[in-house]
C-alpha cells in the first residue's frame, strides 16, 4: 500500500489496510510511504496549478500514481478530497470505504462558539473555499492563512495565535483527537470539499487480483455519493485553483447535490442544489448544475 508520510495520511491508511487483512484472512498489508510533489513543494499558485495536467490536487498523487503504475505499489490510499478530477491513465478507485463525517469543524479557543463569533475575531484556515464561505456567514472576521498538521494547529491555537480554526471533523476524528472541542457546521453554512472525509483506495486498472481484495472494502453508498461530487469538480474544472464545493446525499427519491464554485478572483461563490431522481442520468444532470454554477 502507497501513502503519503503525513500523520493523518498514515492513520487512515493504517485503518484501511487493517480492514483489508481482517477481510481477507492470511493478508499482511506492507507500507509503502512516498513523499509527493505537494509535500515537497507545497500548494502551488492558481496561475502555476493551471498548467499542470491535473491541477493542484495533482501534486498530492502524481507519485503514488506512479509507483503504482511501476508496480512499487499494489494500491495506494488517498484522502478523497485530494483526488483530481482526472485520474492517471490506466489507473482507477477500486474501492471507496465507508464515509467519515464529511463536514468541516470549528475549532475555537474556550468560551468561543460559532453563534458569537464577531467582527475581528480571528479565524485561521488553510483553505480558499473555507475563506469564502465564511465571510460569507461572518462578515468583518480576520481571516488568516493556516499550514501545518493537526497537532501544530492545535497548539498554534493554545498558544493564542488566532481565536478559532476551521479543519475536517474526518481529521480530527482518524487522528484519534474527536475528543477536541468542536462544532460541526451545517452544511449550509460550510460545504464540504468535493470527497471530503472519504478515502480513495487506487489500483492499477488492469490488477484484477488486486481489484478482488480491495473492492471487499468498497462502501457503495459511499461510491455513489463521492461520484457525484467528483463529477462535479470535473464538471467545473476543478483542481486548478478554483475553490469548489459539493455535497451529495442519497435520499428515497435519489441523491440530493449541492454544489459551490467561486471563479478566479471572486470574493463570493455561487452555489446550485438539485434532486437527482435517475442515478443512470448522473453525467447530465451534474452538466447542468456545473453549467449554472459557472454562469454569471
Amino acid at each position: 500500500m502507497g501513502t503519503r508520510g503525513s500523520a493523518l495520511a498514515l492513520a487512515q491508511s493504517s485503518q484501511a489496510a487493517r480492514a483489508l487483512e481482517k477481510l481477507n484472512p492470511g493478508l499482511t498489508v506492507e507500507t509503502v510511504v512516498i513523499k509527493t510533489s505537494g509535500d515537497q513543494f507545497g500548494v502551488p499558485t492558481p496561475e502555476v496549478a493551471k498548467n499542470l495536467p491535473q491541477g493542484a490536487k495533482g501534486l498530492w498523487v502524481k507519485e503514488l500514481e506512479e509507483a503504482l503504475l511501476d508496480g512499487r505499489v499494489d494500491f495506494a490510499a488517498h484522502s478523497g478530497k485530494d483526488m483530481p478530477a482526472l485520474l492517471a491513465a490506466g489507473c482507477s478507485i477500486a474501492a471507496y470505504p465507508e464515509r467519515e463525517d464529511p463536514r468541516d469543524a470549528f475549532v475555537p479557543r474556550p468560551g468561543l462558539t460559532w453563534a458569537s463569533l464577531n467582527h475581528g475575531a480571528k479565524v485561521a484556515t488553510s483553505s480558499l473555499r473555507r475563506h469564502l464561505m465564511i465571510l460569507a456567514a461572518k462578515p468583518g472576521v480576520n481571516l488568516m492563512t493556516l499550514r501545518g498538521n493537526v497537532d501544530t494547529r492545535l497548539r498554534k491555537l493554545k498558544d493564542g495565535e488566532f481565536d478559532a480554526m476551521v479543519i475536517a471533523v474526518a481529521g480530527l476524528k482518524r487522528l484519534g483527537r474527536g475528543d477536541v472541542p468542536h462544532e460541526p457546521l451545517d452544511v449550509k453554512i460550510m460545504l464540504p470539499a468535493p470527497a471530503q472525509g472519504a478515502l480513495a483506495l487506487e489500483i492499477r486498472s488492469d490488477r484484477k487480483d488486486v481489484a478482488g481484495i480491495v473492492a471487499k472494502l468498497d462502501h457503495a453508498p459511499t461510491r455513489a455519493c463521492v461520484e457525484f461530487e467528483r463529477a462535479f469538480l470535473a464538471a467545473v474544472d476543478g483542481g486548478c485553483g478554483s475553490p469548489v464545493g459539493a455535497y451529495a446525499r442519497l435520499q428515497s427519491g435519489g441523491v440530493l447535490f449541492e454544489g459551490f464554485l467561486a471563479l478566479d478572483g471572486e470574493k463570493i461563490g455561487k452555489r446550485v442544489a438539485g434532486l437527482c431522481g435517475d442515478v443512470a442520468r448522473r453525467e447530465a444532470f451534474i452538466a447542468d448544475l456545473a453549467a449554472q454554477a459557472k454562469a454569471r
